[in-house]
């Protein structure tokens, strides 16, 4: 019999979920359907109980449902506690596992496809909404020299420093305190990608040989990436390995095997011009 698993997501028209899993799942030959569905804004709850109800055995969760995906889970991992957010669930009888992909799928983007290693690199942070938070940890593992933190309201930022600060040391401030600092690594967690608007980045703020990297993917060049770029950045990246990689990471939670994800990643690649 077929396993069903889909991704929930308000909107959700857009989603390469279904095209990932189903890739995968030919290429690992495991037996199991894929689909998308559009979630009303107020019924994520009935939806994912309704499907579990009706047999399904996993789900991904896209925006804007990521907090509710961790509220309902009865299990949810350390990951998913710290990022107060879960972008996928297991189903096991009554219990509804959660996790957080996404600081992972960033981590293996950056050090297996695009061969940056983080250890003793200067890495920084854009924003500090949730997709900050899950990257937080599988960054620090990696034992950056620094991991910073800016955002255009300091005191979010000074919120994660406080929050983690049993895990994680974090540099946190505003976009001012960047002022004289580089990094090797500055990721935009932020939402300019969609709303083509520019950060207010300081002059000098990339390091010789630095990458710039986008988690918005499949938009060309994002205004960040144009800001990169024109401050002499050669190494651009956006986010679509970052997507790819965390959908392997959920198929191997659900089905205990890892998915190549490099076929799928090639196949999604959108150039940045």
């Amino acid at each position: 019999m077929t396993d069903r698993y889909a991704v929930l997501g308000n909107p959700i028209g857009h989603s390469k979920s279904p095209l990932i899993h189903t890739e995968f799942a030919r290429s690992t030959g495991q037996d199991l359907g894929y689909t998308a569905i559009e979630t009303p804004l107020d019924g994520f709850a009935d939806t994912v109980l309704g499907f579990r109800a009706s047999g399904g055995r996993g789900l991904n969760v896209s925006l804007p449902f990521k907090l509710q995906a961790f509220e309902i889970a009865t299990e949810p991992s350390e990951r998913a506690r710290l990022a107060g957010a879960a972008n996928c669930l297991k189903f096991e009888g009554e219990r509804i596992l959660a996790d957080n992909f996404d600081g992972v799928g960033l981590v293996n983007d950056l050090q297996r496809n695009l061969g940056v290693p983080l250890q003793g690199k200067r890495v920084l942070l854009l924003g500090a909404g949730g997709a900050t938070r899950g990257a937080l940890l599988p960054i620090a593992a990696e034992q950056p020299a620094l991991l910073s933190v800016a955002n255009r309201t300091p005191e979010k930022a000074h919120a994660l420093r406080h929050d983690f600060a049993a895990h994680v040391p974090l540099q946190t401030g505003g976009y001012d305190t960047l002022l004289g600092q580089r990094f090797d690594v500055v990721i935009n967690a932020t939402s300019t990608g969609l709303s083509q608007e520019a950060l207010p980045l300081p002059d000098g703020l990339f390091a010789p040989g630095a990458l710039a990297y986008d988690m918005v993917y499949g938009k060309g060049l994002t205004p960040f990436l144009r800001q990169a770029k024109a401050a002499g950045v050669e190494r651009v990246a956006d986010g679509v390995g970052m997507l790819v990689e965390q959908a392997a990471e959920a198929f191997l939670w659900w089905r205990g095997v890892r998915p190549d994800p490099q076929p799928v990643v090639r196949q999604l690649t959108v150039p940045l011009v």
